[in-house]
């Protein structure tokens, strides 16, 4: 996918921002537990659509979500698809997100 053609899905994303070659987002949640919850969500959906994104928990309540497409080293539209499949999660909507 070329640059342009990402940042325009990039800006679609409620919090997404362009890294290179990868989308990276920041969740920000009311407690730890809330914060698990959303990442066993977001786990049994990424298995479900066989592309997988990483996840890296830290300061308790916070998650962030890098996606990209391994097996082209680079952005493509199942990447934008999958994050907007994370947003429509019920908790990552407004009740577990602070």
């Amino acid at each position: 996918m070329d640059a342009e053609r990402a940042r325009e899905h990039a800006r679609n994303l409620a919090g997404g921002e362009l890294q290179g070659e990868r989308l990276h987002r920041h969740f920000k949640f009311k407690d730890f537990q809330s914060v698990m919850r959303f990442v066993n969500d977001v786990a049994e959906l990424a298995e479900a659509e066989g592309h997988h994104p990483d996840l890296h928990v830290h300061d308790w309540n916070q998650l962030e979500i890098t996606t990209w497409t391994h097996a082209i080293g680079g952005l493509s539209e199942n990447d934008f698809i999958l994050a907007a499949k994370i947003d429509a999660l019920p908790s990552g909507g407004a009740a577990g997100r602070t």
